[in-house]
């Protein structure tokens, strides 16, 4: 028997709302690059482990919507359908489809720690390879095409490092704030 359909409270949009700012102000802080070091990765990590799945999915979508929109959500305070169609956009694109990928673990695994940061190491995987391949797709369009090679060298390799940082502290934070704040339990 299939479960009932359940709505929203007025605390799950509140937390939802909160999140898809918290991702907007990570993407704010970023160095500028071909693809931005931005914080957006981990706002994304911090959203899926502290909201859930289906919460993060619908925090990354209302974030997704508002840039769409024309609001100044993305990296360097850049906003509108043009940003998601560039050659970041398969990035932001992927940060969702992160978000499914760890709600339907969690549903199908459970809600444990091991399950959760394999859910945020492959949810960024898919990120990565949904965002490679869209910036290759895109890069050539506007300017020429673009090897494998030379995509990973841009877009992965330099932020290998700093994802694993911010894995970790997403993971630290996920882990810790629950047991301090009441409100996450």
């Amino acid at each position: 028997m299939a479960k009932p359909h359940t709505k929203l409270s007025t605390t799950d949009m509140v937390y939802i709302s909160l999140f898809a700012v918290l991702i907007a102000i990570c993407a704010w802080i970023s160095i500028p690059s071909t693809v931005p070091f931005t914080l957006q990765t981990f706002g994304v990590l911090c959203a899926m482990g502290l909201l859930g799945g289906k919460r993060s999915t619908l925090a990354v979508l209302v974030y997704l919507l508002l840039g769409a929109v024309g609001l100044p959500v993305f990296s360097s305070f850049r906003g509108g359908v043009g940003v998601l169609l560039g050659i970041t956009g398969g990035y932001l694109f992927g940060f969702q489809a992160a978000t499914l990928l760890y709600w339907m673990m969690t549903a199908l695994l459970g809600d444990k720690s091991w399950v959760r940061m394999l859910g945020m190491v492959l949810g960024l995987v898919i990120s990565y390879t949904l965002g490679t391949a869209w910036f290759m797709v895109a890069y050539a369009r506007t300017t020429g095409p673009v090897g494998l090679s030379t995509a990973l060298s841009w877009c992965v390799f330099p932020f290998l490092i700093p994802e694993v940082i911010k894995t970790a502290l997403a993971f630290f934070i996920v882990r810790t704030i629950p047991a301090r704040v009441k409100a996450f339990r």
